[in-house]
């Protein structure tokens, strides 16, 4: 609880996976995959309760071992590839009431630490906004970035910019990288986003913002783990 506002945390995991298969339940470290943002929920100040949303009995049976409840099977409709996550936690706040924000956490950023939840949390408090979203600055600027067409000609994706051949010239841009999502209930139900021009960001470093989508991102998971 923070300043008498109840926070309920969702975890959303679902057994399908075509990038990555069984992805949520592969052990990274000495845990399983989603062991790792339970265990960091857990450890926030603020998540009054913590909820795992799924239709799988795997991932039900590996979540058993660790502090989290579940107190519903995410229905076969919410779990299919093309299901938004907006949906899933639509789905849970409408089903778990009596909370004033909803914090969402994903299992495949398995390196992000209670502190960015923490964190995230205040500055939605404190600022008194609607939403607060976690991101990493980019590595590769959007304004080095091309679309190439069918004779392979270089067709910039930021348009009418003069192209900046240094890197300190260039303004910081940054990416959502998919660790912390926090909003308002009432508003999030309204909007069914967590994202618009009312969202403010959580800068989150690099080494803590891996967003697990393939065996790639699996191995630098778990280099920076044995680190």
């Amino acid at each position: 609880m923070i300043n008498k506002q109840k926070v309920l945390g969702i975890i959303p995991a679902r057994g399908g996976s075509k990038g990555l298969p069984r992805k949520n339940v592969l052990p990274l470290g000495n845990e399983p995959l989603i062991a790792h943002s339970i265990n960091q929920a857990n450890k926030s100040k603020y998540i009054d309760k913590l909820i795992l949303s799924t239709e799988d009995e795997e991932i039900i049976k590996v979540s058993k071992n660790y502090e989290i409840e579940i107190p519903f099977i995410r229905p076969k409709s919410l779990s299919d590839d093309d299901i938004s996550g907006l949906d899933v936690v639509l789905h849970a706040v409408e089903n778990i009431l009596g909370y004033d924000l909803v914090v969402l956490l994903q299992p495949t950023s398995p390196l992000r630490l209670a502190i960015d939840i923490d964190t995230c949390i205040e500055k939605l408090i404190n600022r008194n906004v609607n939403a607060c979203v976690s991101v990493v600055e980019t590595s590769k600027s959007p304004y080095w970035m091309f679309e190439l067409n069918e004779h392979e000609n270089f067709i910039p994706v930021i348009k009418d910019v003069p192209l900046v051949s240094i890197r300190q010239k260039l303004p910081r841009t940054y990416a959502i990288n998919g660790a912390v999502y926090v909003a308002k209930i009432n508003w999030f139900i309204q909007k069914k986003e967590f994202i618009n021009d009312e969202t403010i960001a959580h800068i989150m470093p690099a080494e803590r913002s891996v967003d697990i989508d393939n065996l790639i991102d699996f191995f630098i998971a778990e280099a920076l783990i044995s680190r």
